[in-house]
Parts: structure tokens; C-alpha cells; sequence
């Protein structure tokens, strides 16, 4: 096996939004905010190769928006889906499994793009299985209004239409042993329905893709919970039993959407569960 951190675009988002009720002066601190309160978010997918198995874990916000949809996400520097997998030697038809922790555009838009003639959209990865679970399909496909500017129509039935989309098994358990793609997923309900966080076994520890569930270093502080979530008290909870099982079980947690931190471990202080080492990708595994 091996993994590869595949940058699909940073963008930025209101601070205020990702922190939620914590005020400015403190989510400053580690994630500080230009003259309009935007913070800088990255897209950080994961590839896993594993035998003839290519494994892209969510794949961002895609490139098949207007100009005026992208003009309130500012996205910023030079990183796209296409270049990333290409840099790690692959192309968008090795592609064999799309693995999508949740259906928000930012984590899902990639999947899906413009067709030739620009008439429609087809699947981006036209030789791939797409990877989501029913509960929260059904959720994404019908969704409440608080939701409903994240999922999006063209992101989602085009892979359904193509029939190229499956469903993990056994979702609507919290942690799934042995899943169809041979990693382990824990699914969490706080920030949208079945929220999929895959944990990876790769050279002698364990990887944790955390998603939204604490979408960057800052939002370690277990009150640091985004105005996006859904379930925002659930979340507190569900945030608060991983960052402890994450402690005792030496977990490795790799950012989506931390701009300047890829992975970090975690210890427990007066303060509560703070960072204990950051790493790059690059010096952690070679």
C-alpha cells in the first residue's frame, strides 16, 4: 500500500462560520482572518494505492461552477485535482473507488464534471465505483433547508445515473470493521447525516481522515464546533469520544481542511485535548 496526499484547491470561508458560537478573539489565534473574516481553507484528499486498487478519498469542490459561485469561496493558489494526481502519477481514469465521507460540494465536487459539449455532466472518473452510504444519500438527495445549498444536484445524480454508485454496507453502525474498500470507517451524525471518516492502517499506524468532524488544527478544542454542523450538541459529543479513543490509540489525524497543518497527534492538558506534534506528510512517511 501506499498513500498520497492529493491537493485539489484551497478557497476560503467565512471565520465566523467555521467556529460558530467561539469568538473571534480566540479562533484567531490559530486560524487568523483577512479584512473580510475569511479564513484560508485547504481541499486535502487522500489516494490510497493498494494492488491493482486506486482509492481517491473525497474529492473537492470540482471545477464545473459559474464564476459567481466560485466567487464567494476566493479560491486561491495553484493546486487542482487533476495536476495533484498526475504529480503522483496517475490519471482521473485509474481511478477504480471515489470514497466520499459526506456529499457537501466542497468534499464531493470533483466528482463530477462537464461533459465534452457542455451540455450536461458526467462521473469525473469514468472507470470508478462512487462510495456513500444510503442514509446519508437519502439525506443529500432530499435535503433540509439548512443543508440545501451544499448538496448540490449536479454533484450527485450524475453518479447515480451512471450507475457507478454503491453503498457501504452496515452505515448505520458508529464504527464498521472490514469495509468494502479494506479500511475501517467510523460514521458520525453532528455535522450532517452518516458523515464517513475512513481509518487507514499504513505503516505501522493509524490514519484518520477527520473530515468536518475537526476540519482543522484549531478546531481541536472540543467547543470548537462549525455554525455548519447540524447537529452541533451531537457534535460536541461524538468530537469528544474520538479525541480520547485518538489519544489512547495513538492516532495519526489528517486535515481536509487545514491550510498550513497536514497531520497532527493529540495529548490531553489542563486545557483539554491539545495538538502534541504536527508533521508533513512528506516527513512522516517516506
Amino acid at each position: 500500500m501506499r498513500l498520497y496526499p492529493i491537493e485539489t484547491g484551497n478557497f476560503k470561508l467565512d471565520g465566523g462560520a467555521m467556529f460558530g458560537v467561539v469568538p473571534k478573539s480566540l479562533w484567531s489565534k490559530t486560524n487568523p482572518a483577512d479584512s473580510n473574516n475569511m479564513i484560508d481553507i485547504a481541499g486535502r484528499c487522500l489516494l490510497i494505492e493498494d494492488g491493482d486498487r486506486l482509492t481517491l478519498i473525497d474529492t473537492g469542490m470540482g471545477n464545473k461552477q459559474s464564476d459567481k459561485f466560485f466567487s464567494y469561496y476566493y479560491k486561491w493558489g495553484n493546486h487542482s485535482l487533476d495536476a495533484s494526481l498526475k504529480k503522483a502519477g496517475f490519471h482521473s481514469d485509474d481511478i477504480t473507488d471515489v470514497f466520499m465521507t459526506h456529499l457537501h460540494f466542497d468534499h464531493c465536487g470533483g466528482s463530477v464534471q462537464w461533459n465534452k459539449n457542455r451540455t450536461g455532466y458526467e462521473p469525473a472518473f469514468k472507470n470508478a465505483v462512487f462510495w456513500t452510504n444510503e442514509s446519508h444519500w437519502a439525506w443529500a438527495t432530499e435535503p433540509n433547508q439548512r443543508e440545501k445549498a451544499s448538496f448540490l444536484k449536479e454533484n450527485l445524480l450524475p453518479m447515480q445515473e451512471s450507475g457507478q454508485l454503491k453503498f457501504i454496507a452496515k452505515e448505520n453502525t458508529g464504527f464498521i470493521t472490514g469495509s468494502e474498500l479494506n479500511f475501517d470507517i467510523l460514521c458520525v451524525d453532528g455535522h450532517t447525516e452518516k458523515q464517513m471518516l475512513p481509518h487507514i492502517q499504513y505503516q505501522g499506524k493509524t490514519l484518520v481522515f477527520v473530515a468536518d468532524l475537526i476540519p482543522t488544527l484549531g478546531h481541536l478544542p472540543v467547543p470548537y464546533v462549525m455554525g455548519y454542523d447540524t447537529r452541533p450538541l451531537l457534535t460536541l459529543d461524538e468530537k469528544s469520544k474520538f479525541l480520547q479513543k485518538a489519544i489512547a490509540n495513538n492516532y495519526y489525524l489528517f486535515f481536509e481542511h487545514d491550510a498550513t497543518n497536514e497531520i497532527c497527534t493529540l495529548q490531553n492538558t489542563e486545557k483539554g485535548v491539545r495538538v502534541k506534534e504536527t508533521h508533513t506528510f512528506n516527513e512522516l512517511f517516506t
